[in-house]
């Protein structure tokens, strides 16, 4: 039986208390992210030049980039494809925000918050422990901090982005595949300490 998103943060938080009385200048820190507000926007790119802002939300952009303001985050994921996140408390604020921004403009918004969860991939390793499952090569310019695109971890398609340049990466994943995301990401940063 798959365990709930409860279960999976009380593991990931007796993990981060083991390293706390020393973290080396090379730790990994694999934490689970507070539950936020997600949003599937579907827009046509031809009307970027009339709604390139929504409620807060930077949506002219190049494709596979992060951008914020404040707590509010947008990732375009394709074409006409953007990921919106923001604050859990402010579902229906959005929701009526992006309404009123883009009335008149055909699109689709659709509330996916439940649909999954996100972890924190930090510190001087993390590009290694996820290079250790995702076949993109995260030292290329490429992959600087506001990258965001689709992959793959092992065997679960993700959403990966380079929030900062410490580096931090963001991964959000189906909730159904929360489990597994995180014991790979535990192993490999478990792996990659067992190296010489």
């Amino acid at each position: 039986m798959a365990e709930t998103v409860q279960q999976v943060s009380r593991r990931t938080a007796l993990v981060e208390t083991r390293p706390a009385a020393g973290i080396a200048s090379d730790a990994v820190v694999i934490r689970l992210l507070a539950p936020r507000a997600r949003f599937s926007l579907r827009l046509d790119p031809a009307l970027l030049s009339t709604a390139g802002q929504a409620a807060g939300f930077t949506l002219d952009m190049p494709i596979n980039r992060r951008m914020s303001s404040g707590e509010r985050v947008a990732m375009r994921l394709g074409p006409d494809e953007w990921l919106l996140c923001g604050p859990e408390e402010e579902t229906a604020q959005i929701t009526r925000d992006v309404g009123v921004a883009l009335a008149g403009l055909h699109h689709s918004l659709v509330d996916v918050s439940h649909r999954h969860v996100a972890f924190s991939v930090a510190g001087a390793k993390a590009a290694d422990v996820l290079n250790s499952g995702c076949p993109l090569d995260l030292s290329s310019p490429l992959c600087a901090a506001g990258f965001a695109t689709r992959t793959l971890l092992g065997k679960a398609e993700i959403i990966l982005a380079k929030t900062d340049d410490l580096p931090t990466f963001e991964v959000e994943c189906g909730r159904s595949f929360a489990t597994y995301v995180q014991d790979f990401l535990l192993e490999a940063a478990r792996e990659l300490r067992a190296q010489p």
